[in-house]
């Protein structure tokens, strides 16, 4: 098997620098559109056998070196309480939203095994498929990042509701935060024991915090998490729009630390490189430079990333649906191909 990623997400030495791309299984593939013009979102996530399909599509397609799950970071939400559907054009929506003491109350701790099945034979599939080929990430979203989508009901530009919430009632915040928190670390420990042999914690709105509030009011939970899942599998800890908070990511205690494309590579590789693996970080809007260009974007952050203690190559954060596949393409081969040449 090309096991290039896991030794890299360990520090290991590599032959050369393995990729992969956040949202690989995606919209700007035709082979995905094909799928989906057939099904509903909700459909693919919840069909194991589709969600497989899709998921293997870029491995095949792009010669990336590892398959992430497709599915969505808002499974969790249903079996914890609420009811999210996926409407074209403005994204997810949570009917029901917990901004109260009553709302955050009638929340569950979920339990992933029984509740979130389909994912794990999703994940069971897969590792047959892949025998021989790359390896299976799991996911899940961050405490934070679920917690903005379960009190707003659904994307926000100023996190109004939550914050609220965190301010004027810290406890009735931590009390939501537990649960989350208890749920993220079964819902990955579920994966694992399925088969996922990394994990991704999404913080999509990390960058929303200050430092300060980041310390307080997220920092706990993602110890916790990555505590109770470390030693098992690599666990990356992939935080969005944190250029500020590099000092607190060193404390996350992941074994590799995603930086998006805000943040140079070689400072990233200075502040955090000694103790973490990094993953990133080229713009995913790069996919649009000519490829020689492209390449030289590359390069740079291949060199960047060299003191670090491991290094996997990935955009900073999910490709676009309007990427022409042939420019990811592109990108998997000069990865190869460059850090390979160092």
């Amino acid at each position: 098997m090309n096991d290039t990623f896991l030794k890299a997400c360990r520090g290991e030495d590599v032959p050369y620098t393995p990729v992969w791309i956040m949202r690989q299984a995606g919209r700007y593939l035709k082979e995905y559109q094909a799928v989906r013009s057939k099904h509903d979102f909700w459909t693919m996530c919840k069909t194991p056998e589709l969600a497989a399909e899709v998921t293997l599509q870029p491995v095949d397609i792009l010669g990336v070196d590892a398959a992430i799950l497709f599915s969505d970071i808002l499974t969790v939400l249903e079996p914890m309480g609420q009811k999210v559907e996926f409407i074209e054009g403005k994204g997810p929506v949570v009917d029901n939203p917990a901004r109260d003491r009553a709302g955050v109350e009638r929340l569950r701790v979920a339990e992933p095994e029984s509740e979130l099945g389909y994912v794990m034979e999703a994940i069971k599939l897969l590792r047959r498929e892949l025998e021989g080929k790359v390896p299976l990430i799991g996911f899940s979203g961050a405490p934070f990042t679920l917690a903005t989508y379960m009190i707003e009901g659904g994307s926000s530009k100023n996190f109004l509701n939550t914050k609220m919430m965190m301010y004027r009632e810290p406890e009735l915040f931590g009390s939501l935060m537990e649960k989350i928190t208890d749920t993220v670390i079964a819902y990955l420990g579920a994966q694992i024991k399925a088969g996922a042999q990394a994990v991704q914690i999404f913080d999509s709105w990390a960058g929303a915090l200050s430092p300060q509030d980041f310390r307080t009011y997220e920092l706990p939970h993602i110890k916790k998490t990555v505590g109770a899942l470390k030693g098992d599998v690599p666990v990356i800890y992939f935080a969005n729009g944190a250029a500020g908070l590099l000092d607190e990511l060193n404390e996350t205690g992941a074994d590799v630390l995603g930086i998006d494309w805000r943040v140079d590579m070689g400072r990233a590789a200075r502040v955090l490189g000694k103790d973490h693996a990094l993953q990133g970080n080229l713009d995913p809007l790069s996919l649009f430079l000519p490829v020689e260009k492209l390449r030289e974007s590359v390069k740079d952050i291949l060199d960047k990333a060299k003191p670090a203690k491991g290094h996997i190559f990935n955009l900073g954060h999910g490709i676009v649906p309007q990427t022409p596949a042939e420019a990811a393409r592109d990108l998997v081969e000069a990865v190869h191909e460059l850090s390979r040449r160092a």
